[in-house]
């Protein structure tokens, strides 16, 4: 029997769509089982944790106790299952050819589930698509794939965990590819929609056909909405990037302190919601049940004003502090008392022409996730899903995009991509991803021939760089790359009378505290087009560009030049030909 199956692998193996389509099917229904004890043990645990009626203390004590066990687990063996693990799947296949380890599947499962159930603000969507992921990494490397395969089948993982997890079949496919992928257009789509669908269809065999959210019937009340659905875009988008802002800078901040603080910093995270939720119960957890509430309509405006900037607070401080977590549930719990807040205030005004607060706090909702996660495609359908209302569709169109845009105009980085570039990890951007099929750095690259220290002085330089042929060379310090020195710099130093100088005393934008500088050098990374690379080479008016790793911008792998490009396009050898006594 054995024998037979690995002859029918083995056949298998040799026919890629077929081999595509099997291991969708299996992804997918192993996922979905997956995730579905996620949500069971995750509720299970936090029902003993805060037992009904039990005394105010546990409030506290158990989102610290929580923070410190987990904190202590993620810093010790589990360092790559931190935060939401959106960045870091995204990072895995860009940069590691799919890989994720399956230490790291077993760490976000256990850590996660420990997080969640003591009461900290985040959720569980996030993290469930990094196990997804992973599970599929794990089964598709174990099988003897190729790397191209192995990122080709990571993303069904992804789709088949965010399918579960929110039960949301079709928003787990556009997620996937529109934020995991970057590509709606991706050629995986296919295994991606059977992974999502497999997925699905375990949650409802195991837990029933139950939507996230039960909500009342929702209409358009008077063509005057619109208006306030705007308003509400507005005041959406607006929380949205104080929400980012603050997390983004209170965990830059965690990133300064030192490393050895690491294992107790989210403790920082379950004090906070724990002194919170002793006044607040409802800041603690995700808080999917208050939602639900709200969206029936059962609310106080000054409340949930309230619910909405103690939430923020809590989720800010929980995921900067380093506890495991994601962002996808609160900013659903933020959307909705943001919305129900302005409905509230509308329908008080204008009883007659608008609808109950719930209407806009569904809305919100859906506003909230476009401006702090920026995929407003996929958030107009996944409220969809998760209400199963098609009638407010087009208010939540018109609110997420304002929010989008003013997201956008507020906050130039994306979410996952700024905490992605606080790690030291660059990301493509949709214009290099579109710029994929062209020829690209690392064929033109070469080594780096000289490369020059902070400590060496002008002079020795000077010497060195005479016949280089370059206008700017790479600067090495401790850290890494630290910066690219123009000759021009070095001659204007040299003629003031500076040669026994230090090259760290001229370097431009060099940090003093020993710190590298930042990702501002002028560079390229190896997947980058060539064109790219002379724009680059344009705008920083040197005919040299560093190239350098996107799991590490300091991290210096050659140099591209001016000369390479031109080699590569066969334009120099052209040119020599055509010269006076060419061949």
């Amino acid at each position: 029997m054995i024998q037979k199956l690995r002859i029918s692998f083995e056949k298998l193996r040799h026919n890629e769509d077929q081999l595509a389509l099997v291991l969708s099917l299996l992804i997918g229904a192993l996922v979905g089982l997956v995730v579905v004890a996620f949500i069971l043990l995750t509720g299970r645990i936090s029902a003993r944790m805060y037992p009904a009626g039990g005394a105010g203390w546990r409030r506290i004590l158990v989102p610290v106790l929580g923070s410190l066990s987990t904190g202590y687990l993620l810093w010790r063996y589990f360092p790559n299952a931190r935060g939401s693990g959106i960045p870091q799947t995204k990072a895995a296949i860009v940069i590691h050819d799919g890989r994720i380890m399956f230490r790291t599947v077993l760490g976000k499962f256990f850590c996660c589930s420990a997080s969640l159930a003591s009461g900290i603000a985040l959720g569980r969507e996030g993290p469930s698509v990094q196990v997804g992921a992973g599970l599929a990494s794990v089964i598709t490397r174990n099988l003897g794939l190729t790397p191209k395969q192995v990122k080709a089948l990571v993303p069904a993982g992804c789709a088949a965990a965010l399918a579960a997890a929110f039960n949301t079949p079709i928003a787990a496919v556009l997620f996937s590819l529109e934020e995991i992928l970057g590509d709606l257009h991706a050629t995986v789509l296919g295994s991606v929609v059977l992974s999502a669908a497999t997925s699905w269809m375990v949650l409802h065999l195991v837990l029933g056909d139950d939507p996230l959210f039960h909500v009342a019937g929702y209409q358009l009340v008077n063509p005057a909405e619109f208006g306030v659905y705007a308003l509400l875009g507005v005041v959406g988008g607006l929380g949205s990037v104080c929400f980012v802002k603050l997390l983004l800078g209170l965990r830059e901040w965690f990133m300064r302190l030192p490393k050895w603080t690491a294992w107790f910093q989210p403790v920082a995270g379950g004090l906070t919601v724990g002194l919170l939720g002793y006044f607040v119960p409802e800041v603690l957890g995700v808080g999917y049940n208050y939602v639900e509430k709200v969206l029936n309509g059962n609310i106080v405006v000054k409340l949930v004003v309230l619910f909405a900037v103690l939430k923020i607070v809590a989720t800010a401080v929980c995921y900067a502090s380093g506890n495991a977590g994601g962002i996808f549930g609160p900013s659903l719990f933020i959307g909705a008392m943001i919305g129900a807040a302005v409905g509230g205030v509308a329908h008080s005004l204008f009883p007659n022409v608008t609808a109950g607060p719930g209407a806009y706090a569904l809305v919100g909702m859906g506003t909230a996730f476009a401006g702090i996660v920026r995929t407003p495609w996929t958030s107009v359908i996944m409220i969809f899903e998760i209400t199963r209302d098609y009638t407010i569709i087009v208010p939540l169109m018109i609110s997420n995009m304002i929010a989008f845009f003013i997201s956008q105009k507020l906050q130039k980085e994306p979410i996952y991509e700024a905490l992605s570039h606080q790690e030291g990890i660059h990301l493509p951007t949709a214009e290099s991803r579109f710029q994929g099929d062209r020829i690209q750095v690392q064929q033109a690259m070469r080594p780096a021939p000289t490369v020059f220290s902070l400590g060496m002085q002008i002079g020795a330089i000077l010497q060195q760089m005479k016949n280089g042929g370059f206008d700017a060379w790479p600067v090495v310090g401790e850290g890494g790359l630290r910066g690219m020195i123009r000759n021009s710099q070095l001659e204007k130093a040299a003629a003031e009378g500076g040669s026994e100088r230090l090259v760290s005393e001229i370097l431009p934008g060099n940090s003093r505290d020993g710190h590298p500088v930042d990702g501002d050098v002028p560079h390229v990374h190896p997947d980058h087009s060539l064109s790219l690379a002379l724009e680059r080479m344009g705008r920083s008016g040197v005919n040299v560009l560093p190239v350098v790793s996107r799991a590490n911008v300091h991290q210096l792998v050659g140099i591209i030049a001016l000369e390479d490009i031109l080699n590569t396009y066969g334009v120099a050898k052209r040119a020599s030909e055509l010269a006076p006594g060419g061949e």
